[in-house]
């Protein structure tokens, strides 16, 4: 019983899954000084400035991967406009691609997305704008409908982008 547990296979493949858990690629890199002074995590505004101490973060980079937090159509636009699925989606998605852009991503570098929508009917009508800001091809996306959100927001993304560019 015991034996299959210590083959050389075996050990082998719980090494391998192990190393990446552990950061061993990234901990080979050298850190800037204010990276080791924050462990390596910057925490961001939407602006690309320092975030201050409030409880969320819009924008974190660590390790080469932006995350960032839930982005609705009256986050960072506090202009008026339409309420309906094709507006409200194309302000979010503005306010995605401007949070990827400052952690030093892409639209194409984007990793995976969670789309909240207030109602489900308006899936099509997501889709229909989502598709302009992918023409290469989406990334990896999860759309759940929700019983409200911020602001009135119709929807709400958060996302994980790679950073491609310093």
């Amino acid at each position: 019983m015991f034996s299959s547990l210590f083959t050389r296979r075996a050990f082998g493949s719980r090494i391998a899954a192990l190393l990446p858990g552990i950061g061993l690629a990234a901990a080979a890199r050298p850190l800037s000084a204010e990276a080791q002074a924050t462990g390596g995590v910057k925490k961001l505004d939407i602006d690309g400035k320092p975030a201050g101490t409030g409880f969320i973060t819009p924008l974190i980079v660590h390790n080469g991967v932006i995350y960032i937090a839930g982005i609705g159509a009256h986050s960072h636009n506090k202009a008026e406009f339409p309420k309906d699925i094709t507006n409200h989606t194309k302000s979010v998605m503005e306010g995605v691609k401007t949070a990827v852009e400052t952690g030093g991503g892409t639209m194409d570098s984007i990793l995976q997305l969670t789309v909240f929508l207030a109602s489900i009917n308006d899936y099509d009508g997501m889709n229909a704008v989502f598709k302009t800001y992918f023409p290469n091809g989406g990334p990896a996306r999860t759309t759940v409908a929700v019983a409200n959100l911020p602001g009135d927001s119709l929807v709400e993304i958060n996302c994980t982008a790679a950073v491609v560019r310093k």
